[in-house]
């Protein structure tokens, strides 16, 4: 697979990305909202295949592009250098965070809908969205192997569907499409595939300092493609205004 990959929002998912990406012989872009020059150490650990660009750059360049920001920043993707592009949405959207969005607390869209409402011309497709990185990073396997986890994709267009389930097994994990991004609630803060199943269990008694530890340090739970749609037709929608 010989693919750029552009990275708006370089926080712990999308530098989970770009890690994962590298390792898989892809070339990423990196981009946050401070400046190229707050990325050169990430850059230089990341090695040769990394670089760092703008927001827009970093649009440009990328074959796919990932969009890993806090919900509420959503309208600051770039649309105009995003257009034509798939783009992978890793955001969530948390009331208490972001703020309350009425489209969102009363169901009417998902927060996928809502960026892709932004992002007219491009096709936008939700990933990433459902695990803690720690989990990210170690759950990432080789095609075939027996432990290989899945995680759920959605979107409208299904060549964009086609190119990130591409990534996904390049990345080491197989793709469960949940359908169009009307469907992609079912992964999303409150949902059965949200996190917990690919969370191994906690011992008790830690302290808070152990507990960081714990998780930071922690393999996460494989989760089989099987395992994904059984979860995925579990689930039952609530609005973000009751989660929160």
């Amino acid at each position: 697979m010989s693919t750029t990959l552009g990275l708006i929002g370089s926080g712990n998912i999308g530098t989970t990305v770009a890690r994962l990406a590298v390792a898989a012989g892809l070339d990423v872009v990196l981009s946050n909202s401070r400046g190229p020059e707050t990325l050169s150490e990430l850059v230089e650990e990341l090695g040769k295949r990394a670089s760092a660009a703008t927001p827009v750059e970093a649009a440009q360049a990328g074959d796919l592009v990932v969009a890993s920001l806090p919900l509420r920043a959503y309208d600051r993707l770039p649309a105009t250098a995003l257009a034509g592009k798939t783009v992978i949405d890793t955001m969530n959207y948390y009331p208490e965070r972001d703020g309350h969005l009425p489209e969102l607390d009363a169901g009417a869209l998902t927060s996928s809908t809502l960026v892709q409402q932004h992002l007219a011309d491009s096709h936008v497709v939700k990933a990433f969205n459902n695990l803690a990185f720690v989990h990210l990073r170690s759950l990432a396997r080789p095609t075939g192997a027996p432990d290989r986890s899945a995680l759920p994709i959605a979107g409208d267009d299904q060549p964009a569907k086609a190119q990130v389930s591409q990534l996904l097994d390049a990345l080491g994990y197989d793709a469960v499409d949940l359908g169009t991004l009307a469907e992609s609630w079912r992964s999303e803060p409150g949902s059965p595939l949200y996190v917990q199943p690919y969370f191994p269990v906690r011992p008790s008694g830690l302290t808070q300092e152990e507990s960081q530890s714990w998780f930071l340090n922690t393999p996460g739970t494989p989760v089989p493609a099987a395992r994904v749609r059984e979860l995925a037709a579990t689930a039952a929608r609530a609005s973000a205004q009751d989660e929160g």
